[in-house]
């Protein structure tokens, strides 16, 4: 029999964990809990959650250092929950490699379509039979969801590899914000720049030499980003260095 979704919610506040583990149950995924950051990284070790819902502002060890922790070994989706709303907070989470950030309070409506959304960009990728392309010394392999730089793999998360993927695909073409915004992430996150304006910069510092020079995501000032053309790799792609 197939499991269900698993998602571990972490919060010190015992009613709002109730009341987002009731909502989430309904929707059908198994929900795990957590009160402190400590007792999530266990959790999360014994029972591999394929999503965390994460508060930032908790006893012991905060949301910051468990979302840090968690992406020094681990690719899962990760929801940052904060009732400060601050920007630098938003900028913080997403810059430490979380998916996606909520300001307390939010309506559980908004709750499960973001849950949803992170779930689908991660989990339901699109196969591909289109050949992999190079740029420059980059190889964006599309149906393997491998990229490689001088033959050494770079480790993306889904949203950075869907990310790449959208603007490799589109090659010497302008893409609008919101263009990128709705395909990458949804309709849902229409008008949400910083999103994407953060998973630019990360994807830069893994992918580039000197990030404030780019050479494979070019900005186009109150426009978009852009990669220039790319070439179809025919051969068989290229084994991975050592």
């Amino acid at each position: 029999m197939k499991r269900l979704p698993r998602i571990l919610i972490t919060d010190d506040d015992p009613a709002i964990l109730k009341f987002v583990r009731a909502n989430l149950k309904v929707e059908g995924y198994d929900i795990l809990t957590a009160t402190d950051g400590v007792e999530a990284l266990k959790v999360f070790e014994s029972e591999m959650p394929d999503l965390v819902i994460l508060d930032i502002v908790m006893p012991n060890v905060d949301g910051f250092e468990v979302c840090q922790q968690l992406r020094g070994w681990s690719k899962v989706p990760i929801i940052m929950l904060s009732a400060r709303g601050y920007q630098e907070d938003k900028v913080k989470c997403l810059s430490l490699g979380a998916d996606d950030y909520i300001s307390k309070p939010f309506g559980i409506e908004e709750l499960i379509a973001r849950v949803k959304a992170v779930m689908r960009r991660t989990y339901h990728q699109d196969k591909s039979d289109r050949p992999a392309l190079c740029c420059y010394d980059l190889v964006i392999d599309f149906a393997r969801h491998r990229v490689t730089r001088d033959g050494r793999e770079i480790d993306l998360t889904g949203t950075e590899f869907r990310l790449i993927s959208y603007l490799a695909n589109n090659t010497d073409r302008i893409l609008t914000t919101d263009q990128i915004l709705k395909t990458v992430w949804g309709e849902e996150y229409s008008g949400e720049s910083h999103l994407l304006h953060v998973n630019i910069g990360r994807l830069r510092q893994k992918l580039e030499d000197d990030a404030r020079n780019p050479r494979y995501i070019l900005t186009k000032p109150g426009i978009g980003y852009m990669m220039p053309r790319c070439q179809e790799l025919n051969e068989t792609f290229p084994p991975l260095a050592s």
